[in-house]
């Protein structure tokens, strides 16, 4: 069984409810390890002196920040401790804010959050109320010597606890050359806008979470479980993909060529001479086709 990350109160105003922080997800990455080609055999990394090249024990290993180029300050376990937040067990809930209101980018980990004994009631109290009122809580949480930005909000019968991003994480999206101002501008035509719009609603569907699949890993699977029945093949490469030929790509794109070649693939193909969409019941049915898997 799963083990809590952490146990305390979830608080707002003077209301606290007993919980458990549980993990949200789980690591499916393929570890790999570092083997020396020659003789197959494990590869070990060391803590070595950049200068002498010596190895160096964990005892005599310092913390310090570079503050110019060479230059440093070292920073001990003291000066740590007493700059992390004081631990204390409490999701505090600052504020409410509407559930739409946050930024998608500043979600980074999600949590589940699960009731103490004899604290389904305060549970359930707080998880109605924002579903009800469509609010998100905004919360500090300490886990371990860390203080995090949190969201607290109701999902399905769990409440969730999702760690957030602070503003100075982000990069403002202004920091990069963006195509602004008209469409017109880009010379995106009408007709290009409406066909676009077309296979979209073409290939519009439910969200269905388990209809995507890692399918790159899955693969990866694959390969090792049958390169562990066959002995002897570590060393096989496996093939890349061809080099796309010179001159296969151009800046001239015929939009309007493509998205009709799309929607015909997804049997939406538009009138050439207007351009118009197809009838409305021929739309819906498209609308009940699911995308193809990525990988």
């Amino acid at each position: 069984m799963a083990r809590p990350i952490w146990t305390g109160n979830l608080s707002f105003g003077l209301l606290n409810v007993p919980v458990a922080l549980m993990s949200g997800t789980r690591s499916t990455d393929l570890a790999f390890r570092m083997l020396d080609a020659r003789d197959r055999k494990p590869i070990r990394f060391e803590r070595v002196n950049a200068e002498t090249g010596d190895e160096v024990p964990w005892k005599d290993i310092v913390k310090a920040f570079e503050y110019d180029k060479g230059s440093y300050v070292v920073i001990d376990k003291e000066d740590i401790a007493s700059a992390a937040p004081e631990t204390h067990e409490s999701v505090e809930i600052e504020a409410f804010v509407d559930e739409d209101a946050i930024d998608v980018r500043f979600f980074e980990k999600p949590y589940v959050l699960v009731p103490g004994k004899k604290a389904e009631k305060g549970y359930v109290l707080l998880r109605e109320t924002l579903r009800k009122a469509k609010k998100v809580g905004v919360a500090r949480v300490v886990i371990r010597t860390r203080e995090y930005l949190s969201a607290v909000m109701p999902l399905g019968d769990a409440l969730v606890l999702i760690l957030m991003r602070y503003p100075q994480e982000l990069v403002d999206p202004v920091d990069y050359k963006l195509p602004a101002g008209k469409t017109s501008d880009y010379r995106v035509t009408a007709k290009e806008l409406a066909m676009a719009t077309q296979l979209v609603e073409s290939m519009a569907t439910k969200w269905d979470p388990e209809d995507y699949h890692d399918e790159f890993r899955e693969r990866l699977s694959d390969l090792i479980r049958k390169r562990i029945k066959q002995k002897g093949t570590t060393s096989k490469v496996l093939d890349e993909h061809d080099e796309p030929k010179e001159g296969a790509s151009t800046n001239v794109v015929d939009f309007v060529a493509l998205l009709q070649k799309s929607l015909a693939a997804k049997g939406g193909k538009a009138n050439k001479a207007t351009g118009k969409a197809p009838a409305k019941n021929d739309a819906a049915k498209k609308a009940t086709s699911k995308p193809r898997k990525s990988a």
